[in-house]
């Protein structure tokens, strides 16, 4: 058997750049985005490029599983590529759990991974300046 390293004991990587992060932004903090998609291919994407840009990433394949989620987790965020968007922001909204949590549709406007993460930004820093997150 080949020994790997204690990951415990590693150098600290609360300093280093996250997805999203400003100066001011707290240390070890990466904002939690749910990437609900029930496209198994393009959420995978999109999983993998907010999670190489240091965001932490909650997957959901279905609303029914991002509603879990929701609750479970409490994400800062949701970017929604589901089929039923509409029926699932309603779901969202009518919960006063998930009621304000911010939500971006992927639509054609912002399907690019530069545009995608450049709108998760953008509400971020719209939600942490209103207090929300």
């Amino acid at each position: 058997m080949t020994s790997t390293p204690d990951r415990r004991f590693g150098s600290d990587r609360r300093r280093q750049g996250r997805g999203g992060r400003r100066p001011e932004d707290q240390d070890g903090f990466a904002p939690l985005v749910l990437v609900a998609d029930d496209d198994a291919g393009s959420g995978a994407r999109c999983e993998a490029i907010l999670a190489a840009l240091r965001f932490a990433v909650a997957p959901a394949h279905s609303s029914e599983e991002a509603l879990r989620v929701m609750h479970a987790l409490r994400p800062n965020l949701v970017v929604s590529h589901l089929r039923d968007d509409a029926a699932f922001r309603e779901r969202l909204g009518a919960d006063n759990t998930t009621a304000g949590v911010p939500i971006i549709s992927v639509t054609r406007e912002i399907e690019e991974p530069e545009a995608l993460v450049e709108e998760i930004r953008r509400v971020l820093r719209s939600a942490r300046e209103s207090g929300r997150h």
